[in-house]
C-alpha cells in the first residue's frame, strides 16, 4: 500500500483569534482561483466538452485529487468535470471560507471544513449550506456515529460528510525502549499503559531511569495534554453550546499530568508542528509520541530512511480522536445537487477505503473498517504494524463528544500559551494554567 509522506496537521495549530479575524478581513485581498461561469446547455465551461464543471474547494494536500478519486469519478459520469482549489494554510482557508459564505460569492461547489471549525460552521452558516443527510449515496450507518453527529444540526440537519478521522495510538522507537530496559513488542508496550494515560506517566518514568543519552520519553507535555483530552466524553464546550473549558474536570486532569510529564523532565520540550520538532523525529530526541493516524506519514517524512524499522505503534492507553475534515455543499453552488452527490460518493466506503490505502487518511465510515484495504493494512515503515486493526479499534472506542465553535482556538491557546510555558520555561503550572484562562476569555472576548 502507499502511504502519503506529507500530512496536513488537523486541529492542532491555530493562529489567534486577533490573526485569525485579520486572515478573514484581508481574506478579499487574497488570490482566489477564479470559479468558472455557469455553463449555457451543451457548453463546455473548461474546454473538456463535459456540460458540468465541479470545483472543490480543500486545503492543503488533502489527499482526493492525489489518490486519484476525481479521476474515477469522472469516468464514471462523463458528463461531469471536476476542478480542485487549494490554500496551502488552513488558517487562511478558514477565514476566506467564511467570508464567501456570508457573501454567498466566491465558493467552490464542494469545500472541506476542518474538525476544529466544523461545530462554528454548523452553528452560524447553517442556511447557507445544504442539508446532506438524505443526498443520494448517504448512509448513516456507514458512518462512526459520533462523527456523524459532529455535523448535524439541533433539527436533524446534516451540513457535513465526514472524510477521515484522527484515532490515537502511541508510536515508540524500539531501539530506545530496548536501551532502557523496556518492552519492544507491540502488545507488550500497549500492556504497559492499557486503560490508564497516568501508567503512560510511570512508564516514562521507568525509561527515564535507563534513557539513552539525549533522549527523551515524549516529544512534549502538550501533546500528551491533547492526547487525554482527545478521549474524553466532555472536552472544551457542552451539549448546549457553552465554553466550560475551566470548569471541566477532564480539561484540568490532561492539563495536571501533561504538566507532570514537564516537571519530571520526560519531555524533549519541542513545540509541535515547528522544524525543531522536525528534526526531533529525524535525530531520535524521544522515545514515544501520542500518534493519530494522520501522523504516520508525518514521521516518515521527518524521520527518514534511518528510521525505517525503528518505530513501532501499541495501543494508546485509552481511545482518542485527533483531527478529521468534512466536506460541505453550499447552497449558493451552480450545481448543488450534482455537488451533493458527488460529496457522498467521495466520503462513501469504498472511496475512503481508496484514500486510506493511497493516502493514509484513515475512514471515518464504520463500513471502510471490514474492506480489505483498511483490515489487513500494515505499515511497512512501523515494523510491518497492522495500522486497520490498530486504528480501527481505537476510532471504535472514542466517545461522542460536543464540539465546540472555537475548539480548535481553545485548544491553541491551552498548548501555546500554557502548557508551552510549563514545559520549556519552567512557569509552575498553576500560573501557567491561570495565563491560559485569561488568554481564552480575551480571545472570545468574555
Amino acid at each position: 500500500m502507499g502511504w502519503r509522506t506529507a500530512t496536513r496537521p488537523r486541529g492542532r495549530r491555530r493562529r489567534a483569534l486577533a490573526l485569525l479575524l485579520a486572515a478573514a478581513l484581508l481574506g478579499g485581498c487574497a488570490t482566489d482561483p477564479p470559479v468558472p461561469p455557469a455553463a449555457g446547455s451543451g457548453e463546455s465551461v473548461d474546454g473538456s466538452g463535459r456540460p458540468v464543471t465541479l470545483t472543490v474547494g480543500v486545503y492543503g494536500t488533502f489527499g482526493l485529487k492525489e489518490a486519484g478519486l476525481y479521476d474515477t469519478y469522472m469516468r464514471l459520469h462523463p458528463d461531469v468535470a471536476i476542478r480542485q482549489t487549494s490554500l496551502a494554510r488552513a488558517d487562511v482557508y478558514y477565514p476566506q471560507l467564511l467570508t464567501h459564505l456570508t457573501a454567498g460569492a466566491g465558493l467552490a461547489d464542494v469545500q472541506a471544513v476542518e474538525v476544529g471549525n466544523i461545530a462554528e460552521v454548523v452553528d452560524t452558516q447553517a442556511d447557507r449550506l445544504v442539508d446532506l443527510a438524505h443526498a443520494p449515496g448517504v448512509d448513516e450507518s456507514a458512518f462512526l456515529p459520533w462523527k456523524w453527529a459532529q455535523a448535524r444540526t439541533g433539527d436533524g440537519r446534516v451540513l457535513g460528510l465526514g472524510t477521515d478521522i484522527g484515532p490515537l495510538a502511541v508510536c515508540y522507537r524500539k531501539d530506545h525502549f530496548a536501551a532502557a530496559g523496556l518492552p519492544t513488542d507491540r502488545d507488550q508496550v500497549g500492556r504497559l499503559w492499557a486503560g490508564d494515560w497516568r501508567k503512560y506517566l510511570e512508564t516514562g518514568r521507568r525509561f527515564a531511569a535507563r534513557a539513552p543519552e539525549g533522549v527523551a520519553f515524549t516529544d512534549s507535555a502538550s501533546g500528551v495534554m491533547a492526547a487525554v483530552i482527545s478521549g474524553a466524553k466532555l472536552r472544551y464546550y457542552d451539549a448546549e453550546g457553552r465554553l466550560v473549558v475551566a470548569v471541566n474536570p477532564a480539561v484540568r486532569a490532561a492539563w495536571d499530568l501533561g504538566a507532570e510529564f514537564a516537571e519530571h523532565g520526560l519531555t524533549a520540550r519541542l513545540q509541535q508542528f515547528t522544524p525543531d520538532w522536525d528534526q526531533g523525529f529525524a535525530h531520535g530526541r524521544f522515545a514515544s509520541i501520542a500518534c493519530p493516524a494522520w501522523m504516520l506519514g508525518y514521521i516518515q517524512d521527518k524521520g527518514g530512511p534511518d528510521g525505517k524499522g525503528k518505530w513501532d505503534i501499541a495501543e494508546a492507553p485509552r481511545p482518542g480522536n485527533w483531527g478529521g475534515s468534512f466536506l460541505v455543499v453550499p447552497a449558493a453552488g451552480r450545481h448543488v445537487e450534482e455537488a451533493a452527490e458527488l460529496a457522498a460518493w467521495l466520503t462513501a466506503p469504498e472511496q475512503q477505503a481508496v484514500l486510506f490505502e493511497r493516502r493514509g487518511s484513515f475512514p471515518s465510515a464504520e463500513a471502510a473498517f471490514g474492506l480489505p484495504q483498511v483490515r489487513e493494512a500494515r505499515h511497512p515503515y512501523f515494523g510491518d504494524a497492522p495500522v486497520g486493526r490498530i486504528y480501527s479499534a481505537a476510532a471504535m472506542g472514542v466517545p461522542v463528544a460536543p464540539v465546540g465553535p472555537k475548539d480548535g482556538l481553545v485548544n491553541q491557546i491551552l498548548s501555546d500559551t500554557g502548557m508551552l510555558q510549563v514545559d520549556q520555561t519552567g512557569r509552575s503550572p498553576e500560573s501557567a494554567w491561570r495565563a491560559a484562562m485569561k488568554a481564552i476569555d480575551n480571545a472570545l472576548d468574555r
